[in-house]
């Protein structure tokens, strides 16, 4: 087991450009009633530094590690999906959602489906319900069921990210801890997302939105560091 303190002294390093691209994006804090190629590059830039923190690993790290490659990818529909959001109110909110749905899909198969955890599966699913429930009467035309689809792969894939979430014994793992507390910090930005377009004004949620958002993200990309699947463990999972 990798001590926390050990994680912290080689990885932190890496993530500063990351946090310095973050504090960018809350400083300028650039009005979204003006979305412009400028504001979409500030939103996204702590995206690109993710892709570079997961590539100062070596590109090596990632054509031998199938679950690595698939959450680097999962980042590349990220930034192309908050391209998309930031011109939502000119209709581009559905390409945002479809390519952050093309993200969910590739994260959950970088975690896996192994242990199946079926007692995590069926609290996801009833979460999942209860929230499209509580949306469903404020949701019309193609929502009704593009949100419904979007809420079933975000489960699926904070299902397959808790699965293997130990926090106690011989089995902890940092990278299933960050797997877990980032997909539910998604799920929280996302849900947040939800409520305040289609329900409700939300007090301060664009700032409660994007700090949850970035925050899962980088959890998620750090849980890639140490794979759960190196390549050959992967082939042998795929001969059987």
């Amino acid at each position: 087991m990798v001590s926390p303190v050990t994680v912290v002294k080689s990885e932190g390093p890496k993530l500063v450009p990351f946090f310095k691209a973050t504090c960018v994006y809350f400083v300028l804090w650039l009005p979204s009633s003006s979305p412009s190629w400028v504001s979409a590059l500030i939103k996204c830039l702590p995206i690109f530094c993710l892709w570079l923190f997961l590539l100062a690993h070596g590109l090596g790290f990632l054509l031998t590690h199938p679950s690595a490659t698939r959450i680097f990818v999962g980042l590349v529909f990220s930034a192309i999906g908050d391209a998309f959001l930031i011109w939502q109110d000119q209709g581009y909110f559905v390409h945002g959602l479809l390519m952050f749905a093309v993200t969910h899909m590739l994260y959950a198969s970088a975690f896996g489906m192994r242990p199946l955890a079926l007692r995590t599966g069926l609290l996801m699913a009833v979460l999942s319900g209860l929230c499209y429930a509580f949306l469903y009467p404020n949701l019309t035309g193609a929502f009704t069921y593009l949100v419904g689809v979007y809420v079933a792969l975000i489960g699926f894939m904070g299902w397959r990210a808790m699965a293997g979430l130990q926090l106690v014994g011989a089995a902890w793992r940092w990278t299933e801890l960050a797997a877990g507390s980032g997909a539910l910090l998604f799920i929280v930005s996302d849900l947040t997302i939800a409520l305040d377009k289609f329900c409700f004004p939300v007090p301060y949620s664009r700032a409660f939105i994007m700090s949850t958002y970035y925050a899962a993200q980088m959890l998620i990309a750090l849980s890639a560091v140490e794979s759960r699947e190196p390549v050959e463990d992967y082939r042998l999972s795929k001969a059987k």
